[in-house]
């Protein structure tokens, strides 16, 4: 079976099992179907030969595949791969049931003929540049769910390819999580006594050759406002409004610095959702920078403006919180560490990928695991259109990415042997 069809198989059988996650839960993981995919992963890697392997309370599944370097080999670092379990909740099924194009020649992709559902090239130009490739899509109902079944059904692979081949690496370790899609809720959740490794890698972006070790610091405001309610006949000098007080709020805000209005490394201040009766009410705002001190700026920002608008409305009361959700994996790189990443384009060069550095208008579940002293970047899964029902994954370039995996678990091991023959020498 070639490498293209293994990948097929493994994507298939992970996609038919429900897990999309659930905004707004308190428990991790948000949803049932999670659980399900953490035991058909721990069974697979079972049958691999993973040992250590364990679900933990929180759904996060980790296991090692043991280092099979010879006696006196050069210290290899231990290197991890993280890859989240859920599919995104877009108010679309669900149930994922994909299809297989063979051979695209072009054209309009008909996902459903009952529905009338096309991938139409008019709006998706990108399919010309897979002519010729099979390609794996939805049935134009739900997502496909690539975004991250197909990082998973990659490590399956390459762990069986370095297993079946006897490939010489060091030890790796991997680490299923659930929630990514709704707060990087299940990194946050790792336990990293079990997961011991000097640096890590995602595969949760699209296109091929996309790279990923720039990505936003994040944060969330939340404000509760509590007014003072009156009848109208004997409001004047005592009603106070909560929905003018909130309005108040946003109005400290520039409006070009938004989300609408900005691009590439720009930040902004994101009102996200206002929510208010006669009593009080609630702003929800998200934070973005890709600068570290231009995010501390903006929360502090925020900090002066509901201070002020306190100031204009004494008898208002308003609460302020202000929570980190992750950090900028760039920060966490510096001269001992960036290895990491210069194995990536190093990998590209050996497969002749083309390199696109994106500084990521988001996070991965590395924005956060970088900031527990793992630096994690991140590359390409080779599907594309995430999070909507026009996500298709040519498979040519799924392969390119499972190649990738393969070719830096070669690097990191060959280069760390290379460096003690040089020194010898």
């Amino acid at each position: 079976m070639s490498l293209q069809e293994r990948l097929t198989e493994r994507f298939l059988r992970y996609a038919a099992v429900p897990s999309q996650s659930k905004e707004g839960c308190a428990v991790v993981p948000s949803t049932p179907g999670q659980w399900d995919m953490a035991k058909l992963l721990k069974e697979d890697l079972a049958e691999l030969g993973l040992v250590d392997l364990e679900i933990s309370e929180f759904c996060v599944l980790t296991g090692r595949l043991p280092a099979n370097l010879p006696a006196g080999h050069a210290p290899v670092p231990n290197v991890g791969w993280v890859a989240h379990m859920d599919t995104v909740d877009v108010n679309l099924s669900p149930e994922v049931h994909p299809q297989i194009v063979k051979n695209y020649q072009g054209g309009d992709v008909l996902l459903n003929a009952e529905k009338q559902i096309y991938i139409k090239v008019s709006e998706h130009p990108e399919l010309n540049k897979y002519i010729g490739s099979d390609l794996i899509t939805s049935d134009g109902t739900s997502v496909l769910g690539a975004d991250n079944k197909a990082a998973v059904a990659n490590l399956m692979v390459a762990l069986g390819t370095i297993i079946k081949e006897n490939r010489p690496h060091g030890e790796i370790y991997v680490a299923f999580v659930p929630d990514e899609e709704v707060g990087l809720c299940g990194s946050k959740k790792m336990d990293f006594s079990k997961f011991p490794v000097e640096f890590a890698y995602t595969i949760d972006c699209c296109e091929l050759g996309e790279v990923v070790y720039q990505t936003f610091n994040a944060g969330s405001a939340h404000i509760k406002i509590k007014g003072v309610t009156a009848h109208p006949m004997s409001a004047k000098n005592t009603l106070v409004n909560p929905a003018l007080v909130a309005v108040d709020i946003i109005n400290c805000f520039d409006r070009m610095q938004t989300p609408e209005h900005t691009e590439g490394t720009e930040g902004f201040i994101w009102v996200q959702a206002i929510k208010s009766n006669a009593a009080e009410a609630t702003l929800d705002i998200k934070i973005r920078d890709h600068n570290k001190k231009m995010y501390e700026a903006r929360k502090e920002f925020i900090r002066h403006a509901v201070e002020y608008v306190q100031a204009k409305n004494p008898k208002a009361g308003i609460e302020l919180n202000i929570t980190d959700v992750y950090g900028n994996i760039a920060d966490a790189l510096n001269d001992d560490n960036r290895k990491c990443v210069e194995y990536i384009f190093e990998a590209m060069k050996e497969l002749d990928i083309e390199p696109k550095d994106i500084a990521m208008r988001g996070g991965t579940d590395g924005s956060f695991i970088s900031t527990k002293g793992i630096p994690t970047p991140n590359y390409f899964t080779g599907a594309l259109n995430f999070h909507s029902n026009c996500e298709f994954m040519p498979m040519a370039a799924v392969e390119k990415s499972c190649l990738m995996t393969l070719k830096l678990v070669e690097l990191i091991t060959k280069k760390k042997m290379l460096d003690k023959c040089v020194a010898f020498l």
